[in-house]
């Protein structure tokens, strides 16, 4: 998936002769000056497949993803989604926070996608690349339509995300919980409120997010929480980890699964950039605890597991509960995708 053979049509708007991945009016660009949205392009695309396919060698606990987008204004630092951007000849730094990709025919796509022969009815992951409700969401309302498609067949699925705006369809969700199974998972990795600033910028608060648990809980929807990132030297103090879980319970969580920061390359670059800047004394030490890659020394991430699993018990909940692995999606690698008839192809 890339921009070459990017062209102007006679109204201004852009578009990519290549329509291998797109339809035929493939690419148009927009920019819109409201503040929620300044400095920030879209580029509406026609995909030609929305259900992806994990590679086989992944180890994630669900083999289908859809993406509405690619990009996010959410900005974190850290995302391993940022090498994907690459793909399209963008940056993963600025463009991957700046530059969204939206999925305009993403609703009927999947609509029907779902009614094929072939399609099996297995469990669709959501928001394990980037956010399905970062801020482009509130203005293309993609996600009312994908759940409506997943609610009509019946087709189990899970969401993750650090959006409030997942409660604009609540409806929708209590509704498809009652004939399919449902996974929400809210993403809050430590709630200090300076760290936050800095290093989510574009997301909301974590007390927010918090409150979207409560609100689900209190609809009868259980959620978990993706405790990710555990960032280290900057939120893994055993004070902090208390107070964050602590906060996680109060919620009304289900379970509380830790994810140590990994830093895959494009995230790796853009992350130290970051740190340097912000925690300059604390380059040194990053660059020792990744020496050897793009995750953390096993015995570290075993360190942090087993702390948030004991305060979790102390606060009366638990990690992810057995058999249930995939209502906490986490983060998937390069995808590919189901195209009809289900022609597999990497992007």
């Amino acid at each position: 998936m890339r921009w070459e053979n990017l062209t102007v049509d006679s109204g201004g708007h852009s578009r990519a002769a290549d329509s291998a991945l797109f339809g035929a009016d493939a690419v148009v660009s927009r920019t819109f000056d409201t503040p929620e949205f300044r400095g920030i392009t879209f580029h509406e695309v026609r995909a030609r497949s929305i259900i992806n396919r994990v590679p086989g060698a992944s180890r994630m606990p669900f083999e289908w993803t859809v993406n509405p987008y690619r990009g996010c204004s959410h900005a974190c630092v850290y995302c391993f989604a940022r090498k994907t951007h690459t793909y399209l000849d963008l940056d993963s730094g600025i463009d991957f926070d700046s530059q969204i990709v939206v999925k305009v025919n993403a609703p009927e796509l999947l609509r029907r996608q779902l009614g094929s022969r072939r399609w099996l009815g297995e469990h669709i992951a959501m928001g394990t690349n980037v956010d399905c409700y970062q801020r482009a969401e509130g203005r293309y309302r993609l996600m009312p339509g994908i759940l409506a498609a997943l609610r009509d067949h019946a087709n189990p699925f899970s969401i993750l995300t650090k959006g409030t705006l997942i409660l604009r369809d609540l409806d929708l969700l209590v509704q498809a919980s009652q004939v399919t199974d449902v996974g929400i998972s809210v993403s809050v990795g430590f709630t200090d409120p300076e760290l936050w600033r800095t290093v989510e910028p574009g997301t909301p608060a974590p007390e927010r997010r918090l409150d979207v648990v409560r609100t689900l809980a209190e609809h009868g929807i259980g959620c978990g929480v993706l405790m990710a990132p555990v960032i280290p030297f900057l939120s893994d103090h055993p004070a902090q980890l208390r107070a964050t879980v602590r906060a996680i319970a109060a919620a009304g969580a289900t379970s509380v699964t830790p994810l140590v920061l990994h830093l895959r390359p494009g995230a790796r670059e853009w992350f130290m950039a970051w740190l340097a800047h912000h925690h300059p004394h604390l380059v040194r030490r990053y660059e020792r605890l990744y020496a050897d890659g793009a995750y953390a020394p096993k015995w570290y991430q075993r360190r942090i597991t087993r702390q948030v699993h004991e305060l979790a018990q102390e606060y009366g909940i638990g990690p992810t509960r057995a058999g249930m692995p995939r209502r906490i999606p986490p983060p998937e690698p390069a995808e590919a995708t189901m195209s009809e008839p289900t022609q597999l192809t990497l992007i």
